[in-house]
């Protein structure tokens, strides 16, 4: 699963050919969760509240990007880097 980005101890990856809807994956320590792109909602797991909020930050910052890695993980192509949270 490559890693698109990294900030504050949180790492954002995707996995190849993943299944619908877009979403990303996000870690945190011991906790993880998948968010929607989309609608930028947990759709499984979870995060502490604060590693929460920098990620959905982050990820309406970015959408666009997001939407085109997840393009790109979907045909097997090693997905661009995204700017992290500062």
């Amino acid at each position: 699963m490559p890693t698109i980005s990294m900030f504050f101890g949180i790492l954002i990856r995707m996995f190849f050919n993943e299944h619908a809807p877009p979403h990303f994956h996000a870690e945190y320590s011991e906790f993880k969760a998948v968010i929607d792109i989309q609608t930028l909602e947990v759709i499984e797991g979870k995060l502490p509240r604060r590693a929460l909020e920098l990620v959905l930050d982050w990820a309406e910052l970015h959408q666009a990007e997001l939407m085109e890695d997840w393009e790109l993980c979907r045909k097997h192509v090693e997905p661009r880097p995204i700017e992290p949270l500062q």
